[in-house]
């Protein structure tokens, strides 16, 4: 084949792969369950031993062929995408360890963590070494040992962040512990695959524990050697990156700092994630990490669902459903859950927790993930393990990832401590500050993020949790939370006197920038040029016009009625989630400034979080009532618009088009004196429609 013919099919394979993660991420997630399971079901099923494989016209071995140079289901150059999205995705987990809780739970979290992933390892090769009939010093069940026991706390943080515990001792405690198991994972993982190396890739001979010693105090010290240097040299680092000045090229130099140590450490026999996630780890505790991640973020989402997708590709459809897959794989996820419930859940007891915490912490150390597809991959691909059993690993991932979520959300459910003893505060503390409305504190928000920027901050705001962001400065680190009204900053107690003086002086300045507003602007004259018509009338726009919401008879004789009988119109069909909030935030809306208009039009409307998409109601009234309009005429026309404050939709674009509408009198007058409500939709939305 041709250069030019791998490389057409690669894009088009690519495309295919971007479509089917993002569809089956999202379903996924509508289901309630971790994207990444959608994301490896894509996988599977377009996959060379699913739809992949069909011939069409054109590819006669289908558009994923199974490639028979790699040695692999897929072709070379598309696991090359999977090792670089692995680079990526290991990268990123480095940056966001937090050296700091990692040091404050290191007892508790390494006890916790180490003895579990031990457990987990031994489990895990003695029960490949009792089904495949072999010794437990063979790489090949060794391999397996490490299969068992990564844990994915990105599942467990996902669950904890949802139930507001990720800040809890059990929360805290899980996170810290899947920091210690990914570091003893990382090195596990390199020295099984220098045993598989230095044996001639599984021949008969099995090293004897002597050799498998020296071998992992070499590997051992080239992964301590290489992560101590970076550390102390993060802040160097930093200061280099930081000379280009424009954060997305030091970000996207950072990333190449992480693929030129993952080349290195692959020429000494370590896994390329291992390189990626040590330069992750040495930039974590620098101020420029959380900016890192942020800029980074596109090329995150564009990579690393591909590597879970391919790693679905390889994944034999019929084999898994063949009884010894099933039997191995089934018997494998049993054997690691009890391992790491004992092992972690134990250890808890001992470090200060009760059962209850205990089992939280069992329960969040469950799921498999990126872990351990990370090493299944590189497993199959050095040719550590066979595509059977590659197969009856993933299966026990899928396995996990499905357990964990209503497991572990159950156990956070039980009322009760964690903890033996209460917990002892650290040297965070928080402050709160509470706004009078939403908008307010989005504005404050959004200034006092301006005004840390000014003063050097590094500040990231794009975060997994809406309403969340943090700001970084060599030893200062702040968190803040926005939370509705609600505005909560934490620090250290050093750093909250700094804190408090900033949001006094941006409040100050937003109160006097508003009073400046007031003299230079005046709504009400503004209000006079709103009714034109020229504006924007489109389909799109018109067809939230519908039968079920107008009403041509009108029976309040006031403001107030009349706005009550159309959000009564609305909720009558089902359309709010909750009438008494629609109509607080309307009449609050109208009591800033009434919406009557001129030519007999009024337009109440208010954002709210009383529903859940832009919807309309329209009411004629033909005697009139008084609206308090800017013509101080009556008002006979009502159109109700009312929309979610978070994803308003076409709102302000309806408000600018029916107002065009309704300023034509013939028009106006022909949708009053309709005889039906049928006729008067049809006269609005074929008006520009």
């Amino acid at each position: 084949m041709q250069i030019t013919d791998l490389v057409a099919q690669l894009v088009l394979q690519i495309g295919i792969i971007l479509f089917a993660v993002r569809l089956f991420g999202f379903l996924a997630k509508k289901a309630g369950i971790p994207s990444v399971l959608g994301e490896l079901s894509a996988g599977v099923l377009i996959g060379p031993f699913a739809l992949g494989g069909i011939t069409l016209p054109g590819f006669p071995n289908g558009i994923f062929p199974i490639s028979e140079v790699s040695g692999l289901a897929v072709s070379v150059e598309l696991y090359s995408f999977a090792t670089v999205a692995s680079v990526v995705l290991l990268f990123v987990s480095g940056l966001e360890t937090d050296l700091r809780l990692f040091l404050r739970y290191s007892l508790k979290g390494g006890l916790i963590g180490i003895i579990g992933a031990v457990l987990a390892f031994a489990a895990g090769t003695l029960c490949a070494a009792i089904l495949l009939k072999s010794s437990i010093l063979d790489p090949y069940c060794m391999f397996f040992g490490v299969i068992a026991m990564t844990s994915s706390v990105g599942i467990s943080a996902r669950i904890l962040s949802e139930r507001n515990k990720m800040d809890s001792p059990e929360g805290v405690t899980i996170i810290s512990a899947g920091v210690f198991e990914d570091v003893l994972w990382i090195i596990l993982l390199a020295v099984v695959i220098g045993i598989f190396s230095a044996t001639s890739g599984g021949s008969a001979f099995i090293p004897s524990i002597s050799e498998i010693l020296i071998m992992a105090g070499r590997i051992f010290g080239i992964w301590l050697g290489a992560t101590t240097i970076l550390l102390l040299c993060s802040k160097f680092l930093a200061s280099f990156l930081k000379l280009f000045k424009n954060s997305i090229e030091f970000s996207v130099l950072a990333l190449g700092i992480a693929f030129i140590l993952a080349g290195l450490l692959e020429k000494q026999d370590l896994a390329l994630i291992i390189g990626a996630y040590i330069a992750g780890l040495s930039l974590s505790k620098t101020d420029i990490a959380a900016v890192i991640q942020e800029r980074i973020h596109s090329l995150y989402i564009f990579f690393v669902p591909m590597f879970f997708a391919i790693m679905g590709m390889m994944v034999n459809v019929r084999e898994i459903i063949t009884p010894p897959v099933l039997i191995f794989g089934s018997l494998f996820m049993v054997v690691i859950v009890f391992a790491k419930m004992i092992g972690n859940g134990a250890m808890a007891m001992i470090s200060g927790f009760n059962r209850l915490g205990a089992l939280r912490i069992g329960a969040g150390m469950i799921p498999r993930g990126e872990g351990s597809l990370i090493t299944c991959g590189i497993g199959l691909a050095a040719g550590v393990i066979s595509n059977q059993h590659f197969s009856a690993a993933v299966f026990m991932i899928f396995l996990s990832i499905i357990a964990c979520p209503p497991i572990l959300a159950l156990m956070l459910k039980l009322p009760g401590r964690g903890t033996k003893k209460p917990e002892i505060d650290d040297d965070s503390i928080s402050e709160n500050w509470i706004f009078g409305t939403k908008e307010i504190a989005d504005l404050v928000m959004s200034n006092i993020l301006e005004e840390l920027r000014n003063e050097g901050f590094y500040v990231q705001t794009m975060s997994k949790d809406k309403g969340f962001a943090q700001a970084r400065k060599d030893d200062i680190a702040l968190f803040i939370t926005e939370k509705n009204k609600l505005i909560t900053i934490t620090t250290s107690k050093t750093d909250m006197p700094f804190v408090k003086n900033e949001i006094y002086e941006v409040i100050l300045e937003l109160s006097n920038s508003i009073e400046k507003l007031k003299t230079s602007a005046d709504p009400a004259k503004m209000k006079k040029d709103l009714l034109d018509t020229k504006a924007r009338t489109t389909k799109d726009i018109l067809a939230l016009i519908n039968h079920g919401s107008f009403i041509l008879k009108l029976k309040g004789a006031t403001k107030e009625e009349i706005i009550t009988e159309l959000v009564d119109s609305l909720d009558a069909q089902g359309k709010l989630l909750d009438r008494d909030l629609v109509l607080a935030d309307v009449f609050e809306r109208e009591k800033a400034m009434s919406t009557g208009m001129e030519h007999s039009i009024a337009l109440p409307h208010a954002k709210t979080d009383g529903i859940a998409e832009t919807t309309v109601a329209i009411g004629i009234s033909k005697e009139g009532i008084n609206f308090d309009s800017m013509d101080g005429q009556l008002s006979r026309v009502f159109v109700l618009i009312v929309s979610p404050k978070t994803d308003c939709g076409l709102y302000v674009q309806f408000l600018a088009a029916v107002g065009s509408i309704f300023r034509d009198e013939a028009l106006r007058e022909a949708v009053i004196n309709a005889s039906s409500e049928h006729e008067a939709v049809e006269l609005l939305t074929k008006k520009k429609g």
